[in-house]
């Protein structure tokens, strides 16, 4: 999220692109050959781009993490993430650079199935990022955050919905919350409480509370104080079966800002959503990595 709160942006590296038809459609037996660089911008002139790329387009290193031309790398204290893609449906280029600073790295690694099949890993919930994109206007600072999920099943075996959010803290530090509602009817609910110093521990959290759901009306909470009704600040992402948001909540009296999602997998799994997902990611199979360009 930018600091004066007007733009925000995403990333998602995928080997085994979770959202992608093609990767649906191929069975899910290859992993590496649907992988994809995500990037989506919000504000004025957001653009999001998804190809879904073949195992030609992947190449891997300890320090970096190519998918046909864009990348992210590690130098050892920042993710620095190179970005060239085509946006759908807009059909135009975007480049550029995005650096995320992290104040620390944690050491949580959190199984969300009792098998260990599906597991969260938040590296750095408290960071800065620095974007500077070929567009006017997006050149910009803010609040950043990186984490990982894990899973050697569907999402939707496991899962029918999740939310999930995180909110910068006025102490420097960030609160996450994760809730689901898993396939055999329980509950999966967790709140951490992070430092800037890369610390961390399990919280007690007010109970989840529903807000406005989104524009394809797919259900939403997080937690908030008795009384307090959450409510979403900036759209970013819209979709059949997937919301992303900018939310403000208030946790212990303190009224905070972050990054939210709900994720609905019975819709998703869905044979009909299917091609409509075709139509924002495109498959691109092959690929050629330039001569001489080698992995860190």
């Amino acid at each position: 999220m930018s600091d004066d709160g007007a733009r925000a942006v995403s990333v998602i590296g995928f080997i085994g692109s979770v959202f992608s038809p093609w990767y649906r459609w191929s069975g899910r037996r290859d992993p590496a050959n649907h992988c994809c660089i995500n990037v989506a911008t919000y504000g004025p002139g957001g653009r999001f781009t998804m190809t879904d790329r073949g195992r030609a387009a992947l190449r891997l290193s300890p320090g970096k993490f190519e998918v046909g031309p864009s990348s992210m790398r590690w130098d050892g204290a920042r993710l620095i993430v190179e970005i060239d893609e085509i946006s759908t449906p807009h059909l135009t280029r975007l480049r550029g650079r995005i650096v995320l600073t992290p104040s620390a790295i944690t050491d949580v690694e959190l199984p969300l199935t009792e098998d260990g099949a599906h597991v969260w890993r938040p590296f750095a919930p408290v960071a800065k990022i620095e974007v500077e994109l070929d567009r006017p206007g997006w050149a910009w600072s803010g609040h950043g955050y990186l984490d990982a999920n894990f899973g050697t099943r569907a999402l939707e075996a496991d899962f029918s919905h999740w939310c999930w959010g995180r909110f910068p803290t006025a102490s420097g530090g960030a609160l996450a919350f994760y809730d689901a509602e898993m396939r055999d009817g329980s509950r999966f609910d967790a709140a951490f409480a992070f430092g800037a110093d890369g610390s961390a521990r399990a919280v007690e959290a007010p109970p989840p509370v529903r807000f406005a759901r989104s524009l394809w009306a797919v259900k939403r909470e997080t937690r908030a104080d008795p009384g307090f009704r959450p409510r979403q600040v900036m759209s970013m992402l819209e979709a059949p079966f997937y919301t992303r948001a900018v939310v403000e909540t208030e946790i212990g009296g303190e009224r905070l800002t972050g990054v939210h999602e709900a994720l609905d997998l019975d819709r998703f799994r869905g044979p009909w959503l299917m091609p409509m997902l075709a139509m924002r990611v495109p498959r691109r199979a092959g690929w050629t990595f330039r001569p001489g360009a080698a992995p860190d």
